[in-house]
């Protein structure tokens, strides 16, 4: 029988070599760290969906109440004015919370951070958090995507409290890092 089908010897080298490269591929936080950046990347996909059905709107909404300028009338109406810059606003605060899920540090993997914690435990608990970002995520996003400009402002206290919820599950997951 050849060497290459002897499972201790081989599995003892594959092991060396992994802990070597720095990298094992099997070790339980390896897999948390990978799934919680995915997850993050999800949460990342779903508010950028947000946002651009709040740019559609914002566009439509200044393309259909917006009239173009006459000598009798040079400016528009200043409360259509208000609701288009309010469109604008909520898409720059939804497009923040993306940059900070996607800038989101993970837990290094290095020896003065493991005297401190467990690194498996506290990727799970990061991992919890995370689930909850991308349910609040998706919730915003139907919320949004495919709406017309006046719906949102009519409901636009509820997607300033779903932006403040999101904004304090962040706040939430980055006490498991300090």
């Amino acid at each position: 029988m050849s060497r290459f089908y002897e499972a201790g010897p081989l599995a003892r080298v594959g092991i060396n070599l992994f802990y070597g490269y720095g990298y094992n591929f099997y070790r339980q936080e390896n897999q948390l760290r990978a799934d919680d950046q995915r997850v993050r990347q999800m949460a990342c996909s779903l508010l950028n969906r947000a946002r651009a059905g709040l740019d559609d709107a914002e566009a439509r909404y200044r393309r259909e109440n917006i009239p173009p300028p006459t000598r009798a009338n040079p400016f528009p109406d200043a409360t259509i004015v208000a609701n288009a810059q309010a469109l604008e606003r909520l898409g720059r605060e939804v497009g923040a919370l993306e940059g900070l899920i996607r800038h989101q540090p993970v837990p290094e993997n290095d020896r003065m951070t493991q005297r401190y914690r467990q690194e498996a435990a506290t990727l799970a608990a990061l991992a919890e958090k995370d689930a909850v970002l991308v349910g609040q995520a998706e919730l915003l996003r139907s919320m949004l995507e495919g709406v017309a400009g006046d719906a949102i402002l009519a409901g636009k206290r509820e997607i300033e409290e779903g932006i403040a919820a999101i904004a304090a599950t962040l706040r939430e997951r980055q006490t498991f890092l300090l």
